[in-house]
């Protein structure tokens, strides 16, 4: 994992990494800034930096708030056809996203979002991976703990917001870190979905180095570099986090 990590960040410091004859010649040469300094003056790399991450924060967000209440609904709450909402929920997870690719771009174009940030935050608000780890992991929460919160006086949105959610913290630190990743690093979508340049995502900039004759290896890997960088941040302050919330339930008691 760490080798082309490494290697990644090696070429991002070296001026015309691809002019280099072979891998000695390359390691040994001077280090230099200018392939970083160059991507955040080419481009207006900054606006595609800040709509990379303000997308992602909102999807976060909106998958938090939305896939834990819905989550919730399903382990506690008995309504008709709970069950088949459940499975449809666990269907939709096994549809590769390449299949809804044409319809979801009709809707879309249909809908006038078309190089909007509409188009690049609803459709991923919620998400049925988060819906079904949320579900399970509040199933393992016990049920008399709620029922004491009532007895003590607490509403119904008292004992959500105050009880449960705080429990739950483990698995919604998982699944906003989940989502955040996936959401940072996506491609295909914001592709289709953006053709102005003011609404274009980091990866969908980065994909523009790579031309039909060369690729400007050292802005590539230099702007790469920097969009790696917050996904380090984010699992190097929350790994213990991760951690928990994977293994959260596990055992019981």
């Amino acid at each position: 994992m760490m080798a082309p990590l490494a290697w990644m960040i090696v070429l991002s410091l070296k001026e015309n990494p691809e002019s280099f004859k072979n891998f000695f010649s390359l390691i040994f040469s001077e280090f230099t800034l200018s392939n970083y300094i160059s991507a955040f003056d080419s481009n207006n790399f900054l606006i595609f930096f800040w709509n990379s991450l303000f997308v992602a924060l909102v999807v976060t967000i909106g998958n938090i708030l939305l896939c834990f209440l819905v989550g919730y609904a399903l382990a506690r709450k008995e309504f008709f056809a709970k069950k088949a909402v459940f499975f449809s929920i666990i269907g939709v997870m096994i549809i590769p996203q390449h299949l809804i690719m044409i319809p979801l771009y009709r809707l879309i174009v249909n809908l006038g979002w078309m190089n909007s940030y509409l188009s690049l935050i609803i459709p991923w608000l919620i998400t049925p991976f988060g819906i079904f780890l949320v579900k399970q992991f509040i199933e393992s929460i016990p049920e008399e703990i709620e029922k004491a919160a009532k007895i003590d006086g607490a509403g119904y949105w008292k004992v959500l917001f105050k009880i449960i959610f705080p429990l739950s913290k483990p698995i919604l630190t998982v699944l906003a870190i989940y989502t955040f990743l996936n959401t940072w690093n996506s491609f295909l979508f914001p592709f289709l979905f953006s053709n102005e340049e003011g609404i274009r995502t980091l990866p969908v900039h980065l994909a523009f180095f790579i031309g039909k004759q060369s690729i400007d290896l050292g802005n590539l890997m230099a702007g790469s570099s920097i969009s790696a960088l917050p996904i380090l941040i984010i699992f190097i302050f929350f790994q213990k986090n991760i951690i928990k919330g994977l293994t959260a339930g596990a055992l019981k008691e």
